[in-house]
């Protein structure tokens, strides 16, 4: 089970490969929000309150396409090769 704050590889898409940390998820829809994966350009209309203009964020991935990484495991194989 994937929890916010842990860290994750992504197995398929655009960002295939790369690991990221878990920012939000929405657990009725079964997706994940990854920090700076899968960032998406989002046009903002100017307001009184607020500047208009093209911005990157991040959106959201299903579940099905991560992998948990555990860091203990990680660490360890890195000191037996040593």
């Amino acid at each position: 089970m994937i929890k916010k704050g842990q860290k994750v590889k992504i197995l398929t898409g655009k960002d295939k490969k790369k690991d990221g940390e878990v920012i939000e998820i929405d657990r009725s829809n079964n997706r994940a929000k990854i920090k700076e994966i899968n960032m998406v350009k989002k046009h903002v209309k100017t307001t009184k309150e607020k500047k208009g203009g093209i911005f990157s964020k991040e959106s959201f991935i299903h579940i099905s396409n991560l992998k948990l990484i555990d860091e203990k495991l990680k660490k360890s194989k890195k000191e037996v090769k040593k």
